[in-house]
C-alpha cells in the first residue's frame, strides 16, 4: 500500500483544541491554525462580546468549508467564576499590602454578592495562584454588597479579568448560572458543536445543562470541566453522564496541592477512556509560547506525558488566544504528538486490562474490530455511524490503524473532530441499511485515505442508536 497523508497535515491520533481570541480572530490566521493541526476551536465566553463570538464561529466554519476539514467548535461557559473586573491599569502589590475586593473597591468583582460568604483567614488566589492573598476582614457597607479586605502573601501584579480562586470558601451558587443561560441560548443559535461547563461539582450539574440544551432544541455535546475538589469526589458519576471531559489544571491546581494534579490527570484520563468519553488535557501546556517561538523542555515533556497517559486531546489557551506565536504553538503541539505517537507505536498501544472485560455486545464488537484489524493488518477501521458512538467506542481501545468515521450528519462529523484517532467524513444519507457499507467504501476511497484493494475492518451500528454497534466485517475496498 502507498503511504498516504492528510491533505492539511500529517495524520496524528491526538487532537488539538486551540482557543481563539484577539491574536487569532482573522481568517488568514484561523486557516493557518487549521493547516498547522487545530481540530477544535474553543471560544471562551468569559471574554469578548456575543458579536465577537459569532464572528469567530463564522470564520471557523468558512475556513473549514474551504479546506474541506472537519473542525469542531467548542463554546466554554464562564460558570460561577469570580473574576477581577476591568482595571484602569494593572495593580502591583508587595507582601503585606492590603487591597479591597468588591463592587466599588480597588479590585472590582463580577459577583460582588458572593463576598458576604468570605471569612477572615481564607485564601484568595488570583490568576491561577500567581498572586496569593488572605482575607483580613469582611466589611458590610450597609448596601447589598460586602467589601473584602485582602492582604498580599507575595508580590505580584493583578491584571484585568483575571480569575479569582477560593479554595477555602464554599459558595452557594450553581455551576450553571443566569449569565450562562444567556450565553447558552446564543451559542446554540450559532450552532456550536460542544458546550463546556465550568466548575462542575456533581453529575446533577451536567444533567441540568444537558436538559437545558435539549429543551432549547440543541444536539450539542457537553464537556464537563474537572476543576473543583468536589468533582474529584464525584468523578465516576460525572463521567457517566458527561459527553466529554476537560482536565482544567489551572483551577484544579489551586483547589488541590499541585503535586496531586498529575495523579488526578492520569485517573481522569483513564476513567474517561474506560467510558469511551473524549478527554482534553488543558492549561499552560505551552505557556512560554505566549511570548516565545519555542517551548521549554518541561512544557514539551508535559504535552508528551499527557499523550503517554492516553489523553484524547491537548489544549492551548493563552498561547493561541492572545499569544505572539499562535500558529507555531499549534504546530509545536502537533509535532510533539506525532513524535510521541511514533514512539508508542513501536511497541504497540498498550491494551488495558479492562478492555477484554467489556460486557455489552457493542463493546465486545468494538474490541473485536480492533483485534481483527491488528491480526489481518487492516489499513483502517471504518465506522459508519449516525451518532459517533461507534467511533468513540473503537477509539477507547487505541488501535494502531486510522479510525475513519463516516456519517451522514454534519454535526456528528464535527463532533468527532475531538475523538482520538478518528478521521471523520461526511457522506450522503442512504435509503436503507444495505447501502451503508457500499456508501462508506466510496467515501473512504474518495477521501484518499486508502486505495482500491486495501483491506479494512468495518464496524457499525445499523440502527442509528448510540450503543447499538452490531456489525463487524473484514472488507476489501473496491
Amino acid at each position: 500500500m502507498t503511504e498516504r497523508t492528510d491533505p492539511l497535515a500529517q495524520w496524528r491520533r491526538t487532537k488539538i483544541v486551540a482557543t481563539l481570541g484577539p491574536a487569532t480572530a482573522d481568517e488568514a490566521t484561523v486557516e493557518a491554525l487549521v493547516r498547522a493541526g487545530m481540530n477544535v476551536a474553543r471560544i471562551n465566553l468569559s471574554h469578548g462580546t456575543p458579536e465577537e463570538h459569532a464572528a469567530l464561529l463564522t470564520t471557523v466554519r468558512r475556513v473549514a468549508a474551504r479546506l474541506d476539514a472537519a473542525v469542531g467548535v467548542m463554546a466554554d461557559l464562564p460558570g460561577p467564576k469570580l473574576r477581577v473586573g476591568d482595571l484602569a491599569e494593572p495593580v502591583a502589590i508587595a507582601v503585606g499590602d492590603r487591597v479591597t475586593l468588591g463592587a466599588h473597591a480597588d479590585l472590582p468583582a463580577n459577583f460582588p454578592g458572593l463576598l458576604r460568604h468570605f471569612a477572615a483567614g481564607q485564601r484568595v488566589l488570583i490568576d491561577d495562584g500567581a498572586v496569593a492573598l488572605r482575607v483580613a476582614a469582611v466589611e458590610h457597607s450597609g448596601g447589598s454588597h460586602a467589601k473584602v479586605v485582602l492582604e498580599a502573601q507575595n508580590a505580584g501584579v493583578i491584571e484585568t479579568r483575571k480569575g479569582v480562586n477560593l479554595p477555602d470558601t464554599p459558595l452557594p451558587i450553581p455551576a450553571f448560572t443566569a449569565e450562562d443561560e444567556g450565553h447558552l441560548r446564543h451559542v446554540l443559535e450559532l450552532g456550536v458543536d460542544f458546550v463546556a461547563e465550568s466548575f462542575v461539582r456533581s453529575a446533577a450539574d451536567v444533567e441540568l445543562l444537558k436538559r437545558r440544551i435539549a429543551e432549547l432544541g440543541g444536539d450539542q455535546l457537553v464537556v464537563a470541566k474537572i476543576e473543583k475538589r468536589e468533582a474529584l469526589l464525584a468523578l465516576d458519576d460525572i463521567v457517566a453522564v458527561a459527553d466529554a471531559l476537560m482536565i482544567a489544571r489551572g483551577d484544579l491546581g489551586v483547589e488541590i496541592p499541585p503535586a496531586e494534579v498529575p495523579v488526578w490527570q492520569r485517573r481522569i484520563i483513564n476513567a474517561a477512556r474506560v467510558a469511551a468519553r473524549p478527554v482534553i488535557t488543558a492549561t499552560q501546556m505551552l505557556q512560554s509560547m505566549v511570548s516565545n517561538p519555542r517551548p521549554t523542555r518541561a512544557e514539551a515533556s508535559d504535552v508528551a506525558n499527557a499523550i503517554y497517559d492516553s489523553t484524547c486531546a491537548v489544549m492551548l489557551s493563552g498561547e493561541t488566544s492572545i499569544g505572539a506565536y499562535p500558529v507555531e504553538a499549534v504546530g509545536t503541539m502537533a509535532e510533539i504528538a506525532r513524535v510521541v505517537e511514533a514512539d508508542i507505536a513501536r511497541d504497540g498501544w498498550p491494551l488495558q486490562e479492562w478492555a477484554q472485560r467489556r460486557a455489552r455486545t457493542s463493546d465486545a464488537i468494538s474490541y473485536a474490530a480492533c483485534d481483527l484489524a491488528r491480526k489481518i493488518g487492516a489499513v483502517a477501521i471504518v465506522t459508519p455511524t449516525a451518532t459517533g458512538a461507534t467511533a468513540r467506542a473503537v477509539a477507547r481501545y487505541r488501535p494502531s490503524p486510522r479510525i475513519v468515521a463516516v456519517s451522514p450528519r454534519p454535526r456528528t462529523v464535527t463532533q468527532l473532530a475531538l475523538a482520538w484517532g478518528v478521521t471523520p467524513l461526511l457522506r450522503e444519507e442512504v435509503p436503507h441499511a444495505d447501502a451503508v457499507i457500499p456508501s462508506s467504501n466510496d467515501a473512504v476511497l474518495a477521501a484518499g485515505l486508502a486505495g482500491a484493494g486495501d483491506l479494512v475492518v468495518m464496524t457499525a451500528g445499523l440502527y442509528a442508536t448510540a450503543g447499538s454497534t452490531n456489525l463487524i466485517k473484514a472488507h476489501v475496498l473496491q
